[in-house]
């Protein structure tokens, strides 16, 4: 792995300890936020093994699905669950009048601990995971 990549892993367990954290403290949305953030640091460092970037949050999930999860590299429902992090994140984020229920962080946070043993087995054996075919 590289260094970027050694690093957005490494970004993406402080952001699930964060959420830990803040789910603690009763900040649910804050929580989901950041557990939000540790998958998508994940998805960015599993592009990045591909040699890919992207400049959005939309693209990093789109190009996720795409080279993760349509291709059968990955469990779809990893995908699905970036989908659905990022809308409760915007709810937490962004929501007025809206909150992000204690279960909702909790799941997330579930899904994100699961997302990120998912993307760092696939990092640390790529090469037993590629798709075969002639």
């Amino acid at each position: 792995m590289n260094e970027d990549i050694t690093s957005l892993l490494a970004k993406a367990e402080k952001s699930l300890s964060a959420a830990q954290i803040l789910a603690t403290e009763e900040h649910h949305g804050f929580a989901a936020s950041r557990a939000y953030y540790s998958m998508f640091y994940v998805a960015e460092a599993l592009l990045a093994s591909l040699g890919k970037a992207y400049s959005s949050h939309g693209g990093v999930i789109g190009a996720f699905g795409r080279e993760f999860t349509k291709s059968g590299r990955l469990n779809a429902k990893l995908h699905r669950w970036l989908i659905d992090a990022q809308d409760i994140r915007n709810v937490g984020d962004y929501g007025v009048g809206r909150d992000v229920s204690a279960e909702q962080a909790k799941e997330v946070i579930s899904e994100a601990q699961e997302f990120i043993a998912v993307g760092k087995d696939y990092l640390e054996n790529a090469k037993d995971k590629e798709p075969r075919g002639e």
